[in-house]
């Protein structure tokens, strides 16, 4: 995931891509009492929706394979016109991806839009996005890592229970797969756990959460990736932190750099509103060159134990297989001992 590139990407909305109107998003703003949008429950035969509103696509193979899961699960399948373009490390241009986005959320055969894959670049589509189009045709969205400027945008906008879950391009076991039909067929409210087999061991060694305060907690579930969230700060695409439960997941960042970002969600407030905190994984985050670094323990230590609120780390959530498929905006409670987020509503009109 190419995040330093995102980040830069941020002081270009505005004079990089004078080709795009913006969005009278001042008119269409969520309201602190507004209530959650819905998408449908999803049915067999459904239509899907697949784009890349973020990185490139760079084999034929993984749109391949992307369809192939999904018809599988009985879906019709209709492409984003542009998942093929590429304008660097971008999946098109911005007009491009933005105008898979709108004519997906536009179409009345399609149910729901599945993300092919992450990447970088769809932080730069938030300005011209379409949010009455969003609220006027709430579908479900899939998707994480650099999706979470999708996903945060659309439910500060618009009140949308968007998926931080698997992509097109993730590794899709059959626990995905049944979590899944559980959540978007069945419409089940869930709780959400690490597994527990121990195997041939006296004792679990594998996949283990840390609790870093006890307790339970209950909030609206709202989250991502951290260099996502960091870099949105200050924008307005962010939602209300009050009272919510946080949940965060990294990768490929040395643990300097993590450091700075949970920081820069200190100086900001973030960390200081929520009710509750679950840290997912660092996949391939390793101490800075040099000196070296803190480890993540120490990171979490100095900014979530001092807020005394119940918090745990490990949970299955970031760039690994069997991630957890999360309903960002839902009522949750989480609980820190036992390493569980319960949804406690449907978040799908049946």
């Amino acid at each position: 995931m190419d995040k330093r590139t995102f980040l830069k990407s941020l002081g270009l909305v505005a004079t990089g891509i004078p080709a795009l109107s913006f969005a009278k998003e001042d008119f269409f703003e969520t309201k602190a009492d507004q209530k959650k949008l819905l998408a449908q429950v999803l049915r067999k035969g459904d239509t899907i929706g697949l784009i890349a509103p973020a990185g490139v696509i760079d084999t034929e193979e993984a749109i391949v394979m992307t369809r192939e899961i999904f018809e599988n699960f009985g879906f019709k399948i209709k492409e984003g016109k542009h998942i093929r373009s590429r304008y660097g490390n971008f999946a098109g241009k911005d007009e491009e991806r933005l105008a898979d986005i709108h004519s997906m959320f536009a179409d009345k055969e399609v149910k729901a839009i599945v993300c092919i894959r992450g990447g970088a670049g769809a932080s730069r589509l938030l300005p011209h996005i379409d949010y009455q189009l969003i609220a006027n045709n709430p579908k479900v969205l899939l998707g994480y890592s650099d999706i979470t400027a999708l996903i945060m945008a659309f439910y500060k906008k618009t009140g949308l229970i968007s998926f931080h879950g698997a992509v097109g391009i993730s590794t899709w076991s059959n626990t995905v797969a049944k979590n899944f039909e559980n959540q978007f067929f069945l419409n089940q409210p869930a709780q959400f756990a690490n597994p527990t087999e121990k195997g041939d061991n006296f004792i679990q060694y594998k996949e283990r959460i840390t609790t870093l305060n006890s307790g339970q907690a209950t909030g609206t579930l709202l989250g991502g990736n951290l260099t996502l969230l960091s870099g949105l700060c200050g924008s307005a695409y962010l939602p209300d932190f009050k009272n919510a439960i946080l949940f965060l997941e990294e990768v490929d960042e040395n643990i300097e750099r993590v450091d700075r970002m949970f920081c820069q969600l200190k100086l900001a407030g973030i960390l200081d509103q929520i009710k509750g905190f679950v840290f997912g994984k660092c996949t391939d985050c390793g101490p800075a060159g040099g000196y070296g670094s803190l480890t993540l323990e120490q990171v979490l230590n100095d900014y979530i134990k001092p807020l005394g609120i119940p918090a745990y780390s490990g949970a299955m959530i970031g760039h690994i297989a069997n991630q957890f498929i999360l309903p960002v905006g839902a009522q949750v409670k989480i609980d820190a001992d036992k390493g569980t987020i319960t949804l406690l509503e449907k978040v799908l009109k049946d």
